[in-house]
């Protein structure tokens, strides 16, 4: 058993002169404060990567540049899955009495520490450094691929998966952190430059600063809590050309697996925080997550089904197409969102119950996953 005991998040955006450790210390003194613990407290500590700074030893500069000193210490990357992954990690740390308290970290100055190329060409190399990346395709590219198939095989239309980012934007209209807070149509995405057809600049998550963290620790530190129920990861491929039909992908088994440790039944989600790089992320993961049929996500977001008001809320700070993306955090981020609804301090995007989550991680091109469920405990 664990508890998230505390979560910081930074606004996303820009952020003139703030570094990579800037922006995680700032994430990580807000989660201290809000978990009521002293640096002192924490004995076990895990980071994400950064693109800007890529540092072969990123865990222990951040500990010695931050005043803290662990004895479990360890940087983890599995790509826009490795939020979770150290959320699981941390949670398996402190079930087996290794620790007390584990502090989380990701964060980087994605935005203004590097140049467009630069971020283009650190991302692409999750391709084959063989087949795939002498041949120029971009992260988009790569997505794009993944769109035009699944668009094929289930029907759905430039126009469905529009309806996410339309979705993600009125979630973040309200929240003062969002980089982006100008509500869009389905119109407005369609109308947006082409990227990597059939994805447009509006299918497309922004390149962000920021910073998120939190805090797992053995015991609640507050009189209200989040439990962590159980996890489960799962990888089926790396690279888009070995990957799986797009029926088979690891989401469903990361989350059949979370599924068989906890007990819990969809049914029972009340709450979903899902990994959105792109609209087609969204889409894939919300069906395979079981949250909607083979090809009708889209046709739930339309009905107000994953709505602040409706039967599961999502990504109610606006996920990484709205509020912002900057790498490690930037999925954290929904971490950091979904226990303070599960804590009622939602504010203006409280929803009505989010006593159970479901909360999944993706990393690379759908080559990574990790499933969470959390319980809120009074």
């Amino acid at each position: 058993m664990s508890f998230i005991t505390g979560v910081g998040l930074t606004a996303f955006g820009r952020h003139e002169g703030s570094s990579t450790l800037d922006l995680m210390s700032q994430a990580a003194e807000l989660a201290l404060a809000d978990a009521g613990l002293k640096r002192a407290d924490i004995d076990g500590f895990l980071c994400g990567y950064s693109t800007t700074m890529p540092h072969i030893m990123l865990a222990t500069v951040f500990a010695e540049h931050f005043g803290i000193t662990p004895s479990y210490a360890h940087a983890i990357q599995v790509g826009g899955a490795t939020g979770m992954a150290m959320a699981m990690l941390a949670h398996h740390l402190v079930e087996a009495g290794l620790v007390r308290h584990v502090l989380v970290v990701g964060g980087e100055n994605r935005l203004t520490g590097q140049s467009r190329d630069a971020s283009i060409q650190a991302l692409a190399q999750v391709g084959h450094p063989v087949y795939e990346v002498p041949l120029g395709p971009t992260i988009p590219a790569y997505y794009g691929l993944v769109a035009s198939r699944y668009m094929h095989e289930y029907g759905v239309t430039e126009e469905d998966l529009a309806e996410f980012a339309v979705l993600m934007r009125d979630h973040a209209a309200t929240h003062p952190g969002a980089q982006f807070h100008d509500r869009i149509t389905v119109a407005d995405v369609m109308a947006s430059k082409p990227v990597a057809l059939p994805l447009k600049l509006l299918d497309c998550c922004p390149v962000s600063d920021g910073g998120a963290a939190l805090v797992v620790s053995r015991e609640a530190t507050s009189e209200v809590h989040v439990r962590v129920l159980g996890c489960a990861q799962a990888h089926t491929h790396q690279h888009v050309t070995a990957a799986p039909a797009l029926s088979e992908l690891g989401a469903e088994i990361a989350l059949a697996r979370a599924r068989a440790a906890t007990g819990v039944e969809i049914s029972d989600v009340r709450y979903a925080a899902v990994y959105d790089s792109f609209t087609i992320t969204l889409a894939m993961l919300l069906e395979d997550l079981e949250l909607a049929r083979r090809g009708e996500a889209a046709a739930r977001a339309r009905s107000g089904h994953f709505g602040r008001d409706g039967a599961v809320p999502l990504n109610t700070h606006g996920g990484l197409l709205s509020y912002g993306h900057c790498g490690v955090g930037g999925a954290m981020a929904h971490l950091a969102e979904a226990h303070l609804q599960m804590t009622g301090r939602g504010g203006d995007r409280q929803v009505r119950d989010a006593s159970l989550a479901l909360l999944h991680g993706d990393g690379g091109v759908l080559s990574s996953h990790v499933s969470m469920f959390w319980e809120r405990v009074r």
